[in-house]
């Protein structure tokens, strides 16, 4: 059974933190959209097509550190109008939060939030120096008191150690969320981090190891298409259950027809729900 999310970036770019991985870091001066709020009109009929195109997931991201009064108040605006017109699960990815604003996204019908820890409490301040690994420990645990579903993750690929992923593996273990986004590095040529440092071989590996030391649902994420090309079927059979389809937040993904055709020629039924 495979599980199906999409993504919708409804405010973009001119974050003021220095995560060397991010294209939507203001400190690196790269050529994306920009703006505060997406058109809710906008974000419901991506949420209508998400569904059409079978995805039980549909995730609200903000760009930024975490969470204002005045962004809170927009999230929730637009978790209402879309549960109002689309049947789907709802996920919010906003950034560090306390267990009042997680508590206000809940009363508005967001089930899920995602709040990745990216690398390893060890690595991480050698991939940002403006907020600490902590902190987003501190975020998912909220998520955890609130009774919000915690997916939580990160990216492979950054310049991390094996050390560092297991260090990451075992951090998220202790979270026990219900679902692992498991990102790819992609590189640009204005982030201070210039390659990939992970081949496919090594993420089928990794895969299989959070496989092994997870029930939950492991999702492969950005840097899928990347890494594995037209081959990202190997990293369903290593252990992967779940992908993001359509377009990232500032980079585009593959065609969701050819997603779903490549799953259906393996033998793989889509889930209706979070539930299967």
């Amino acid at each position: 059974m495979i599980y199906l999310c999409a993504i919708s970036n409804i405010s973009s770019g001119n974050c003021s933190e220095d995560c060397k991985f991010c294209t939507q870091s203001a400190h690196y001066n790269i050529d994306i959209k920009t703006y505060k709020q997406k058109d809710i009109k906008t974000i419901i009929n991506e949420a209508k097509l998400a569904k059409k195109n079978k995805a039980v997931g549909f995730c609200l991201v903000t760009s930024g550190k975490g969470l204002n009064d005045k962004k809170l108040e927009y999230i929730c605006k637009v978790a209402y109008e879309v549960k109002k017109e689309v049947d789907i699960s709802l996920i919010g990815c906003n950034g560090t939060a306390s267990k009042e604003q997680l508590l206000e996204l809940k009363k508005v019908g967001i089930e899920n939030y995602n709040h990745n820890l990216e690398t390893s409490k060890e690595f991480y301040p050698s991939i940002c120096s403006t907020h600490s690994w902590e902190e987003r420990f501190e975020t998912c645990l909220n998520v955890k008191a609130v009774g919000l579903n915690l997916c939580t993750g990160g990216i492979l690929g950054l310049g991390e150690n094996e050390k560092d992923r297991y260090s990451m593996l075992n951090s998220i273990k202790e979270l026990n969320p219900m679902s692992i986004p498991l990102n790819f590095y992609i590189p640009n040529e204005k982030l201070p981090i210039k390659n990939t440092k992970i081949t496919k071989e090594e993420a089928i590996f990794w895969i299989k190891e959070y496989r092994k030391n997870f029930d939950s649902m492991i999702m492969l994420a950005g840097g899928r298409e990347l890494l594995f090309a037209e081959n990202w079927i190997e990293a369903i059979k290593a252990g992967a259950n779940s992908i993001v389809i359509g377009n990232y937040l500032t980079t585009k993904g593959e065609e969701i027809d050819k997603d779903l055709t490549i799953l259906k020629n393996n033998g793989y039924e889509i889930a209706k729900d979070c539930n299967g």
